[in-house]
């Protein structure tokens, strides 16, 4: 496989050195904007009882076109990210995990097709400006990878004090390069992180492949907010210049200065930017400026500031003369966050769920099913609203069609290409025969049609039994026997009715087709599936 990888690769290469002049002149600039944490409920055009204006993505729907069956790969941010770059479901690695502190190495092989690398290939310019989280190498003061450095830090009572990930963060000698950063996997341009933000054991920002002010000391909660939305960040080592309270501005800065300076020296290239938001995982902590700015606490302000940020990166667009020829994709990496569901129900009647049984982890829709806008004028309707079935996976088969490269199933296996219907075509069968979804536990679902099969009991993610916040929100099991869960998502869109006993047929039918994409996967050999 990746013999193959390899070799297509270098063909790429070629036929994008030579064929690059002319298709610049054809091909849109892509803005692909990840909002991290967001729900399905969160946004106005997506909840008409939503308690948060978010006036900038409602007129992006109102341009181009809303998709309301549209999924991430997984319930939690690296495997989607992952799936994003790759067009891969990430249990294909076996990994499920999240990657934290100085986590890693990449998870995206170094052979491996991904989607700024097809790009570049075709004479885009790439950058990727925001959070990573796909995993890097850092390396200690004597040479070795930090992710696998020995330590004896004793597990804290409190896990957002320390112990190893902490330790290994501190072994790092931030002097030495990175060797499998973004810039290595296809973009020409990185200014990030290489995890969550806020919320980890390294608060710095990283530009290219190296740290440029190094962390000095261990972060001080004490001026930080106090609120139900805040306690979610570890005490990481941070750098004297990063403020908790203003990333997301920073990385609208720096994405800015990014399309100015293009336009500026190479304007006769595309680009493909990948704007990755810090909002609207938690802590919530929005900037200044936009505390207070809604009747929704400080959550409902982070949407609001992360809404705002759409509307800058599209006003950029249009200071620079770029609207008419960019396509715009705005989605979230999987659902909201326990936290932030449970509280703006409580505290303020806002369901960022809604209408989805659910949350971040969860196999059930609204661990999964986002908000995704694509707008691209004069090539994608305006006022439109789609129900295929969609998930984020799609993204690079898509922009492949859109550049004229093939998308070879042995090297992106789990894309579909939905320029026809991102065009508006009326099409007389669905793009997608199915689709595949991972539960943060690594469990495993099927979409055929409206049928929906768990391979497993439960959320495959949040414990509904054990944490006490969740236990409103549980369900009776009507078939506590079974192994698995079917449901019929057009009867029954909250997944209240568990048919596996039902329709043994339809259950063997998807089981069996599950398995055989499962099959010489990693986790085909997880005897908990």
């Amino acid at each position: 496989m990746k013999i193959i990888a390899l070799a297509f690769s270098l063909f790429l290469l070629f036929c994008g050195w030579i064929n690059s002049d002319v298709e610049s002149a054809e091909i849109p600039n892509i803005l692909l904007i990840l909002a991290d944490d967001l729900g399905y409920g969160d946004v106005g055009c997506y909840n008409p009882t939503s308690k948060i204006p978010t006036p900038h993505l409602d007129k992006l729907a109102r341009e181009g076109m809303r998709f309301t069956d549209a999924h991430s790969p997984s319930t939690v941010c690296t495997p989607s990210r992952y799936s994003i770059m790759t067009g891969r479901m990430c249990f294909r690695t076996g990994y499920g995990r999240v990657f934290s502190g100085v986590g890693g190495p990449a998870l995206i092989e170094e052979d491996t097709l991904t989607l700024p690398a097809m790009l570049k290939q075709h004479g885009y310019q790439t950058a990727c400006i925001g959070k990573w989280h796909i995993g890097m190498t850092f390396l200690t003061t004597d040479g070795k990878p930090a992710y696998s450095a020995p330590v004896n830090a004793l597990q804290p009572k409190d896990w957002r004090d320390g112990g190893a990930a902490l330790e290994r963060v501190k072994q790092v000698d931030f002097s030495q390069p990175i060797s499998d950063g973004p810039i290595h996997r296809g973009f020409d341009h990185f200014f990030g992180t290489a995890c969550c933000p806020t919320t980890d054991w390294l608060y710095a920002y990283i530009e290219q492949d190296r740290v440029k002010v190094f962390p000095a000391g261990q972060l001080d909660h004490s001026g930080l907010p106090k609120h139900p939305y805040a306690y979610d960040n570890r005490r990481g080592l941070i750098a004297p210049n990063y403020d908790l309270e203003e990333v997301d501005l920073e990385f609208l800065k720096q994405s800015q200065l990014w399309l100015k300076q293009h336009v500026e020296r190479t304007p006769e290239k595309p680009f493909f930017l990948f704007h990755s938001m810090q909002a609207v995982h938690l802590p919530s902590f929005p900037a200044d400026r936009f505390k207070g700015s809604t009747n929704a606490g400080p959550h409902g302000d982070f949407i609001h500031e992360m809404d705002f940020i759409v509307g800058e990166l599209t006003k950029t667009l249009s200071k620079h003369d770029l609207e008419r020829d960019t396509l715009v994709i705005f989605t979230s990496d999987n659902g909201p966050e326990v936290t932030s569901v449970v509280n703006m129900r409580q505290d303020h009647q806002h369901d960022g769920a809604r209408p989805w049984r659910g949350m971040k982890r969860d196999g059930w829709e609204g661990g999964h099913r986002v908000p995704l806008i694509i707008r691209w004028p004069n090539e994608v309707p305006a006022g439109i609203v789609s129900d295929e079935l969609t998930s984020l996976t799609d993204i690079l088969a898509t922009c492949g069609a859109i550049v004229g490269e093939e998308n070879p199933n042995d090297l992106a296996e789990d894309s579909y290409n939905m320029l026809p219907v991102w065009q508006g075509e009326v099409l007389n069968k669905p793009v997608r025969p199915f689709m595949l979804q991972q539960a943060s536990s690594l469990a495993i679902s099927i979409r055929m049609g409206d049928w929906k099969y768990l391979a497993h009991r439960g959320s495959g993610g949040n414990n509904y039994d054990r944490r006490a916040d969740l236990k409103p929100y549980r369900l009776p099991e009507l078939v506590p026997n079974a192994p698995g869960q079917l449901y019929d998502l057009k009867s029954d869109p909250g997944e209240t009715v568990n048919l596996y006993d039902q329709h043994p047929e339809i259950v063997k039918q998807l089981k069996e087709h599950l398995d055989s994409e499962l099959a010489d996967t990693p986790i085909s050999q997880n005897p908990s599936r």
